[in-house]
């Protein structure tokens, strides 16, 4: 396994150990570990065990890796109701500089992660030929 790590980096070291955590799990490329500031009881940060800021510098094992290790723990919580929260660049609110993804439990409308989609969540009504051209641009990055 090529460990890519940064010293200065608080995910890098509570995977080297340095920094103690409660490991709800772990695996070659993964490792779960409750948050320290919980959301809701059960928050758990999954990061990769190579250090990447984003999604996009993280190599295709460590992600094929981490998603089943999400659904794990989302599914450890006992949560009917839960969010997957993974944030790329300061503008998306990352504020760790190492890919990582929360699983908060919503146990109850006033518990967990607490949005509005009227306030949080801008929607807009896209016409049909702005999509296809959305749509070909994409096609033509993949």
């Amino acid at each position: 396994m090529a460990l890519n790590s940064d010293e200065k980096c608080i995910f890098c070291l509570i995977i080297k150990g340095t920094i103690p955590s409660f490991k709800v799990h772990e695996t070659d490329h993964t490792l779960a570990f409750l948050d320290i500031n919980p959301v809701s009881e059960g928050h758990t940060q999954v990061i990769p065990k190579y250090h990447a800021r984003t999604i996009a510098d993280l190599p295709d094992e460590y992600l094929s890796d981490i998603g089943p290790v999400v659904k794990k723990v989302a599914v450890a919580t006992g949560a009917e109701n839960y969010n997957i929260i993974q944030n790329n660049g300061k503008l998306a609110f990352q504020h760790v500089d190492h890919v990582h993804f929360h699983v908060v439990p919503k146990p109850s409308p006033t518990e967990g992660l607490v949005m509005s989609l009227e306030q949080n969540w801008p929607m807009r009504k896209a016409e049909n030929e702005e999509l296809a051209a959305t749509l070909e641009k994409l096609k033509a990055r993949i």
